[in-house]
Formats: structure tokens, sequence, C-alpha cells
């Protein structure tokens, strides 16, 4: 969380202020449908993925993350990061044995975040052709598990418009290969371009096949400088795309609100747009605990009408 956020975004016209979140919040949620799931990015610094001073003495294993999202927080739903799972990508019993961890625990597998595989819209369209083809083997996993689709990044080169160019046949060319495994590739706001909710729609636009779709993320919208951006007009840019929604979450207030961001806003945006799959918690704070991050995003999707 950055204090210079904060201050931002009070100017922020399309926001609510933040001294009013409290009033809004108290007032009893309408009917909101849409189920939690949990992003295994929010338990990251427990299964190791982060820096040397962060690491905690014991490492979970990520293979336990179907017991953790279900034991420790009531959750059923799952949303995997790829790259938990690289070491044994190759390995054929690892789909068979995360099937089995989920069916053991009852919960079931929405999609998974692939980083590290590309460049979506490389100049060369060879490295472009190499993208697609790089996830190969997480459209396998994720259709072992059942998975709905499997979250990339729309990373470019050159100019704006020739990162938009590239970015949109990157992305069609990896949608072409998804499609014979019956799953939809959608794209996170994940910094660069992909951050400004204008340029997203439009290379979204652009593939013209409504296999390819957005996962908005509440909180990743920040420009060049690292100011973050209006997340409320972002979001709203990108929803009618929406195939995954990710509330992201910093830090909450004695009140159990996000500090940061307009959550009854930018729910109120999920609901117009008639989006009614899963909310995954993507907890990145630091002041509390994973764990009590993943808890206090919980409470407040709850309060404001989600479902477990």
């Amino acid at each position: 969380m950055h204090r210079r956020d904060a201050i931002q975004l009070l100017g922020l016209a399309s926001l609510t202020p933040l001294t009013s979140l409290q009033s809004i919040t108290s007032a009893t949620p309408k009917p909101f449908p849409n189920p939690i799931s949990l992003a295994q990015w929010s338990l990251h610094r427990r299964f190791g993925l982060c820096k040397p001073e962060e690491r905690p003495a014991k490492v979970d294993d990520a293979m336990d993350f179907a017991k953790i999202a279900r034991e420790e927080f009531g959750l059923s739903r799952l949303e995997y990061v790829n790259s938990f799972y690289r070491p044994r990508i190759g390995e054929k019993t690892l789909a068979a044995e995360l099937l089995k961890r989920c069916k053991d625990h009852g919960v079931t597998s929405v999609l998974i975040m692939c980083d590290g595989e590309g460049i979506c819209g490389a100049v060369d369209e060879s490295a472009r052709k190499t993208f697609a083809e790089n996830h190969t083997k997480w459209l396998e996993l994720a259709t072992a598990l059942g998975c709905h689709s499997i979250r990339v990044n729309a990373i470019g080169e050159g100019s704006k418009d020739e990162q938009a160019k590239h970015c949109s046949d990157g992305l069609s060319k990896l949608v072409a290969l998804a499609k014979p495994y019956g799953l939809q590739v959608i794209v996170e706001n994940h910094g660069g371009l992909s951050s400004d909710g204008a340029w997203l729609r439009g290379v979204i636009a652009a593939v013209k096949d409504p296999a390819c779709g957005t996962l908005p993320d509440f909180g990743n919208w920040r420009d060049e400088k690292g100011v973050l951006q209006d997340p409320v007009r972002n979001v709203e840019l990108v929803l009618p795309f929406a195939k995954g929604v990710s509330a992201k979450s910093y830090d909450f207030d004695a009140t159990g609100n996000e500090t940061i961001l307009n959550y009854p806003k930018l729910l109120e945006l999920v609901r117009a747009a008639k989006y009614t799959g899963p909310i995954g918690i993507e907890y990145e704070g630091k002041r509390l605990s994973e764990h009590d991050g993943i808890i206090a995003t919980r409470a407040l999707l709850e309060r404001l009408g989600c479902t477990r």
C-alpha cells in the first residue's frame, strides 16, 4: 500500500470519498450471487515465492493449497498460480495428485494464472507463436483440473499501438490453441500497458473472439511511475469482457473497509455488468499476515453480499 495512492484517490471524481465508506458499507447489501474464490498469490510468502527476508521459517507445500483453502478459510474455489507448479509440470502425476486433493477437500478449480511463458506482443511473430505454444502444458493441466480459463499477460514490444496490434495477435494464436481444450484465455491488468483499461479493452476487442476476455483486478492500475490510476473507471472499462474478477486488497481500517479501494462501488459495477462468476481474493498487503488479510477480504466481500 502506498500513502500517495490514498491521497490521489481522494481527488478522483468517480470514487466515493474514503470518509464515507463506512456509511455505505453499513447499509444492507443487495442480493449478490458471486461466490468467493481464493487466488493462490494471497499465500505466496507462505509457499516461499517471495524475497528472502519475507520467507517464513517453515515453507508450506503448494500441493496443499486445496486443504488450506478449505480448512483455514472455508473456501471451495481455487485460482492457481503456475509458478508454484513449474518444477513439476512435466510430471505425469501432477494433475492426478492435485485433482485428488481437490476431491478430498471438496473444492473445485477455477483457473490457472500463468506467468513467465514469453512475450504475448513480441515484435517477432515467431516469438508470439512460441508464447502461445508455451502455454500448452498449462492448458493441459487446467483441463485436467476442470478450470474454465487460464490467465495470461498482455505484455508487448514497440509503441503503444504496436503493442496493441502484436498482443491481439499473440492472444489470437493462444485462443486457437485453447479452443480444443474448451478453455478461455483471459488477461489481467498486470503491469505495463495492460494496466490501462482503455488500452486493454481495445486489445480484447481486436481479438474478436468470445473465448478471450479479461480478469479485472481491482488494484493493478498503476502507470509507468507506479501511481495508482482510478480503479473504478478502469475496472468499468474492462468489465464487459470479464470472465473472472480479482478482489485485490492491501489493508483494512478498524471497521473492516479496504483503505485504498472503493469496494462498494467496484462491486456495484460488477453487479451492473451482470458478471455472476467467482470473485477471487488476492490479498497483497504486509501489515496484516497473509492469513488475516485473506480473512479480512473475505469478511468484506461477504458483508457486500458475496457468498462462500
